[in-house]
């Protein structure tokens, strides 16, 4: 028996009145051990106390079993050594000892204890006590000045009944690509920043989570979002960096290697995919179910999960299950989680709980009405490794209390044998991996439970009595509705989204905008956001702006004014489109303010087709004519071909001139006049010509010689005279 082993030194004094001493157990190996081991327990001491402690030494000591799971979690929050609570010290012969621990100093030490002198005699969890004992100048007597405490599950032999358990292995990343793609053809995505690449590579906590996920018995739960994500890294990707502008990705590699990876690990194991982007179905059914077409967007963000999974890892995936944040359920969420055809909604059974009445934990399939089950994980085992697991010693602590936890389970008193499921935190930290791996590892022995996954869970046969009534909206946790997405979110996504489907029915290919912002409204809900409301503003911001600025790339280009002489005329119009594909379907209307003064084909207005390459402009030519003179304003506006405003309106001044029939007979008089007077101008100048050539005629020639006095004209009208 284990009293035959205690150790006592000559009464065994009370602790300190404050703990002096900092005892860490940062290893346990096996972790469940069986009949024939050895049991190795290493770890630390630190004297936090202002004096020496002399002839000290670090003791294992060994309680009684623990009755059931609530004793467990007592046991692990127990703080300073408790006399006559804490179990005594085992045979010294097993302690290790230390001479002199000088203030502020440290110890390693390894207790190395054959399992059959603890003397465990019957199935269950046992507690572990390490303490360190010692004297102080003060204090001069042996006493109690640190313990630390941990978990031995003590099952040798295989259960008769073991226990299903499926642990949920979560492969989920926060947003990272925008909806903007480059003005090439092939749309090459751009990412907010390259700190993926961190989790990818070796050591990162993605790469952690397909390392040590392949060898484990898990269902493997994905975003399909994240794969995308990766994929498209593999085929070439921009980063925005700070500055704004955006550099080449430069970690291909590194995605196609860890893509290369998790299609190896899912090979053969169970897989579901949620929702496109993971999306947030407590904010949904909260904030944003009343926002028009909120809801719509789950069955597509469901029907692009599968073929997300089956185009990247190339295998098949289920679809059948919703995952509300925390597993927090109340009847919205329920509705919005099965609105996009899933039947089974992971919940957690610190939300849907137990009266009590049963006596043990019932599997974990619940119906809950219309077809559909709520799949309880158990809350115990799913928050198991949310602290700080880089400490060795809260690692091996979190790791032997669900071993723990798990075999008290399995030993509760029930002829059933059930199915219980482990749903840990959407995004472990490295060292919450390594921990939850190490855990489940120290199952793989067998003997208590055996491995399941998450579609067998959902068809186990039901406990018929276990709570089945979904909590109301009341009971949901505060702090998690803190953290939703507020109303305003929602209605910026429709706003989006209106502007989307305006703009993509002018496009004579709406695929390359559809699909980077039909994605990018998914992740727009994405739980990834909760806990960080100003990045998830700015992202939703950004999509919209981005979307308006393509918009944009289609418009009616500035007119100056215009003059328009005489009664009819040409005026025209030019559309530019800056955007890589053509347009089609536009219309372009001209309207006259004062249709009194001028006109368009007959009337206030006119209106054309018009389709524009990419990349160029177009001229479009309307008839006007003026039926009076002065200013006359003219807009000219695009249209949808469902007479939708599309674009800026653009508006110019046309100065028309009318000319009616009495100007015309001046202006006619005039040009008459004008013509007849040079037509006498030309005659008095040709009659003037003719005059002179005949006076050249008759003068004599150079070359005729002198016959007598020269001859003068004095009287001026061309007769000569004698001189």
């Amino acid at each position: 028996m284990v009293a035959a082993l205690i150790y006592s030194p000559a009464p065994e004094a009370e602790a300190a009145p404050a703990s002096s001493v900092d005892v860490q157990v940062t290893s346990m190996a096996p972790a469940a051990p069986v009949k024939g081991d050895t049991l190795t327990i290493s770890g630390t001491v630190v004297n936090n106390g202002s004096e020496a402690i002399n002839d000290a030494h670090v003791g294992l000591r060994v309680g009684p079993v623990l009755a059931d799971r609530s004793s467990i979690d007592e046991a692990a929050d127990r703080g300073a050594f408790r006399a006559g609570t804490d179990p005594g010290e085992i045979d010294q012969a097993y302690a290790v000892k230390i001479p002199s621990l000088p203030s502020k100093v440290g110890h390693e030490f390894t207790l190395t204890v054959p399992v059959n002198k603890l003397e465990l005699d019957k199935d269950g969890v046992y507690q572990l006590g390490v303490s360190l004992s010692g004297a102080t100048d003060s204090r001069p007597s042996q006493q109690v000045l640190g313990i630390g405490r941990t978990f031995l599950p003590w099952q040798p032999e295989a259960a008769a009944k073991r226990s299903q358990l499926t642990y949920a292995w979560p492969l989920i990343a926060q947003t990272r690509v925008t909806a903007e793609t480059g003005s090439d053809e092939v749309q090459t995505p751009v990412f907010l920043d390259d700190s993926l690449a961190e989790e990818l590579r070796p050591g990162g906590r993605l790469e952690q989570m397909v390392s040590l996920g392949k060898d484990l018995p898990i269902t493997w739960v994905i975003d399909p979002d994240l794969l995308t994500t990766v994929d498209a890294m593999t085929k070439g990707y921009r980063v925005r960096g700070p500055d704004g502008k955006l550099v080449q990705g430069r970690n291909k590699a590194v995605a196609e290697q860890w893509l290369s990876s998790l299609e190896a690990a899912v090979q053969g194991k169970k897989v579901v995919a949620l929702p496109f982007a993971d999306p947030d179905l407590a904010s949904l059914a909260h904030q944003g179910k009343d926002v028009s077409g909120t809801l719509g967007q789950l069955r597509p963000a469901t029907d692009k999960a599968r073929q997300a999974v089956e185009t990247v890892l190339h295998v098949p995936a289920s679809t059948d299950f919703s995952w509300p944040v925390n597993g927090a359920i109340d009847p919205s969420i329920v509705n919005v989680a099965t609105s996009a055809g899933a039947r089974n909604v992971l919940a957690r059974s610190d939300s849907l709980t137990e009266t009590g009445s049963l006596g043990y934990t019932p599997s974990a399939a619940r119906p809950i009405g219309a077809g559909t089950t709520a799949v309880v994980a158990d809350a115990e085992l799913s928050t198991a490794f949310e602290g700080d697991m880089l400490k060795a010693g809260d690692s091996t602590l979190a790791v032997q209390q669900f071993l723990a936890h798990t075999l008290a389970l399995n030993l509760q008193k029930t002829d059933e044998q059930r199915s219980f499921v482990v749903t840990p935190q959407r995004m472990p930290s490295v060292g919450q991996v390594n921990t939850m791996a190490t855990a489940l590892r120290g199952l793989q022995g067998g003997r208590w439970t055996q491995p399941g996954d998450l579609e067998s869970a959902a068809a186990a046969k039901p406990d018929p009595g276990a709570a089945t009534l979904v909590p109301g909206a009341g009971q949901y946790p505060e702090a998690l509705r803190k953290q939703e997405l507020p109303v305003s979110a929602f209605e910026k996504i429709r706003t989006t989204q209106n502007t989307l489907d305006h703009f993509k029915v002018i496009l004579t290919m709406p695929d390359r905008v559809e699909i980077p912002f039909g994605n990018s409204t998914n992740r727009e809900m994405s739980t990834s956001w909760r806990g960080r409301p100003d990045q998830a503003k700015l992202y939703r911001d950004q999509v919209q702006d981005y979307l308006i600025g393509l918009t944009e790339k289609v418009k009616v280009i500035p007119k100056s004014d215009a003059t328009l002489s005489g009664h009819s005329a040409t005026i025209p119009v030019s559309v530019q489109n800056s955007l890589v594909q053509n347009v089609h379907d536009l219309v372009l209307r001209v309207k006259s303010a004062n249709p009194t003064r001028l006109m368009f084909s007959g009337s206030g207005e006119s209106e054309q087709e018009v389709t524009v390459q990419g990349g160029h402009s177009q001229t479009v030519k309307f008839d006007a004519s003026a039926t009076a003179s002065g200013p006359v304003e003219v807009t000219a506006q695009l249209f949808t071909k469902d007479g939708v405003p599309y674009g800026k309106a653009r508006t110019f001044t046309v100065e028309a001139t009318e000319i009616t029939s009495t100007v015309m007979l001046v202006i006619a008089g005039g040009v008459l006049l004008l013509v007849l007077a040079g037509i006498k101008m030309y005659a008095s100048r040709k009659r003037v010509a003719a005059r002179a050539a005949a006076e050249e005629s008759t003068q004599p020639s150079d070359e005729s010689p002198d016959t007598g006095p020269q001859s003068a004209d004095r009287s001026g009208t061309g007769e000569t005279v004698d001189r």
